[in-house]
């Protein structure tokens, strides 16, 4: 079926705070840019921030814009497979994690599966997550809301977000 060849635009967010954050970002974007069905079109600068939850070392966070042929949870798939690589454990909750790949949006869709929820449920209250996104998508709509990006991170506090790298 060719209903499979549209390119959905995406934007998905990373996250690393064990070892060379930095570099484990980078790496997971030239990871995403080799599959075929993935194209990168825009990426955030990174951002260092605080964590959430158990003490833990601060966060490096970005966002990135992509378009895809892929389904959601092929999109999905393949987001944990690279996290797998860079051998992620998903341990305990809120964590330390070596590299976090989160669907964000996957066009305007709304889909509540058990495997995937998109928008992503918490990324309205999440600094980490707009601030970056703000960045190379302030104007994009979240569905739910209905509001732009940059409304939803000017709704919330971002002095977690430290500095711009």
């Amino acid at each position: 079926m060719d209903h499979h060849l549209k390119k959905a635009h995406c934007a998905i967010a990373l996250g690393s705070n064990l070892g060379n954050s930095r570099q484990t970002l980078e790496q997971a974007i030239n990871k995403l840019e080799q599959i075929p069905e993935i194209s990168v079109n825009k990426v955030s600068h990174w951002y260092e921030t605080l964590p959430v939850g158990p003490v833990q070392p601060n966060y490096f966070n970005g966002c990135a814009l992509l378009t895809t042929t892929l389904l959601p949870l092929e999109l999905l798939d393949n987001l944990l497979s690279i996290e797998n690589h860079f051998g992620r454990v998903r341990r305990e909750s809120w964590g330390a994690r070596t590299l976090d790949l989160d669907l964000l949006l996957y066009d305007d869709l709304v889909l509540e599966t058990p495997r995937l929820e998109l928008p992503h449920p918490r990324m309205r209250e999440r600094a980490f997550v707009l601030v970056p996104l703000a960045e190379i998508a302030s104007d994009w709509i979240e569905p739910i809301t209905e509001s732009a990006i940059a409304q939803l991170k000017d709704a919330i506090d971002c002095s977690s977000v430290l500095k711009k790298l």
